[in-house]
């Protein structure tokens, strides 16, 4: 499974990538806002630090208006997935991108009926919202199970992009549900190195070795 980071935060994303396990990043208009920074000037630096997919959302609500932004979105770099809501006319714009070969993904997915639609349009991603089900009431990861059966069924290409994930456990049930992606937040991609018994494991091996050296 591949892991994104789900930030716009530049730093977060420096760090990351330095651990060597990010294969892209997903952002969005809130993640822009919370860091401050403009979507253009923001992706621009991540393109500098990651050599894979970034997710660039468009503000747009209207079909015609989505395509215009996407299209100036996707001409910074070969890099960019234009990212869409799965409404109708988020749909009619990723019909849009995909007879012109440009890369999407359709957020803000909450029932198999959408992912289908999605995939049957050709959007290269898909971002069923774990967490958000989970707030409500629902269970989140039973989305990805389901859309992993669809999609092979009909051997679809869309990858799977779980999202609005909240924490280990999630990224752990989203690898066994056979997802194609995570895409996680820094603070829990960096909880996902640690486990007490290695902490542990490492002390008593430093312990030991003071004692064999001190003799």
């Amino acid at each position: 499974m591949e892991l994104f980071i789900d930030t716009a935060d530049v730093e977060e994303i420096r760090k990351a990538a330095d651990w060597g396990i990010i294969d892209g990043v997903t952002t969005n208009p809130s993640l822009m806002a919370k860091a401050g920074r403009t979507t253009r000037d923001a992706i621009a630096e991540i393109i500098s630090i990651v050599d894979g997919p970034i997710s660039a959302e468009v503000i747009a609500t209207e079909s015609k208006a989505m395509i215009e932004e996407g299209r100036a979105l996707a001409d910074i770099h070969p890099n960019i997935v234009i990212k869409l809501p799965l409404t109708m006319d988020g749909i009619k714009a990723l019909k849009w991108f995909s007879s012109h070969d440009i890369k999407t993904n359709l957020t803000l997915v909450f029932s198999p009926n959408q992912a289908l639609l999605a995939a049957k349009c050709g959007a290269t991603y898909i971002s069923p919202f774990i967490g958000r089900l989970d707030d409500n009431g629902h269970h989140g990861m039973a989305l990805i199970e389901e859309i992993r059966v669809i999609f092979d069924n009909y051997n679809f290409s869309t990858k799977i992009l779980a999202a609005s994930i909240r924490s280990p456990q999630h990224v752990r049930e989203a690898a066994l549900a056979a997802s194609d992606v995570a895409t996680v937040p820094f603070k829990i991609l960096k909880d996902l190195f640690f486990h007490p018994l290695t902490d542990k494991g490492v002390e008593t091996f430093l312990n030991d070795y003071k004692k064999i050296t001190a003799k």
